[in-house]
């Protein structure tokens, strides 16, 4: 296995807004982690810098710069003075650190005292995904709710339905009858019956079709 160098980056962000009251942002927040890198006795780390960027989301050129090196093992930690420096997304922030796990690296967040190189640190990581997994399952259920309310109110929901209603009866009730996905793509394929693009059947394809027929069945 390749070793993971030592190296720790440091990472700054100001976004426009910020540039325009203070130009001290980037100084401030650079002093807060070259003081933690003399505490911990960090030799080896560089600042990776975006200037000018939001933290609406990761689409930023020096974040993806750093979580490539940590992805290839050039550096071993990444670092920033506060949270909202990073991501303001939780669910963002928790992925990330899923990510860091899962490749082999260690987050360093100074305001949050979240820092996966130490127990403690651990924990605090911990909270702050079962919370963005929270998050997700509250987003899935309005999600959800939303959904059957549209399907309540008559209206159709996913793509629109180009196939002839015949073929898509012959479908379902074939289903109903036990056949599998593979026998139905067979049946009509054997028939000549095109796709809703004119190729050719498939268990997925018949899959589809399933799966949008029930989306316009009534709603119970």
């Amino acid at each position: 296995m390749k070793k993971r160098s030592n190296r720790v980056l440091g990472y700054l962000r100001v976004s426009t807004e910020e540039q325009a009251v203070s130009g001290l942002g980037l100084a401030d927040q650079r002093m807060l982690i070259e003081h933690e890198a003399v505490r911990r006795t960090w030799d080896d780390i560089d600042f990776m810098v975006d200037e000018g960027y939001s933290a609406k989301n990761l689409s930023r050129p020096a974040i993806a710069e750093a979580l490539e090196m940590l992805r290839k093992g050039q550096a071993s930690v990444l670092v920033v003075s506060k949270l909202d420096r990073l991501s303001r997304s939780l669910l963002d922030f928790a992925t990330l650190m899923e990510t860091a796990k899962k490749q082999g690296w260690e987050i360093v967040v100074l305001d949050l005292a979240v820092d996966t190189t130490t127990p403690s640190g651990q924990l605090m990581a911990s909270v702050m995904s079962a919370f963005a997994q929270y998050e997700r399952q509250l987003i899935g259920a309005r999600t959800s709710a939303a959904l059957q309310q549209l399907k309540a109110q008559g209206k159709r929901l996913g793509r629109p339905v180009t196939l002839p209603d015949a073929v898509r009866e012959r479908i379902v009730f074939e289903r109903s009858q036990g056949n599998t996905l593979a026998e139905i793509a067979e049946g009509l394929t054997a028939d000549s019956i095109p796709t809703a693009r004119g190729g050719k059947w498939y268990p997925s394809t018949v899959k589809a079709v399933l799966a949008s027929a029930e989306l316009d069945a009534p709603a119970a």
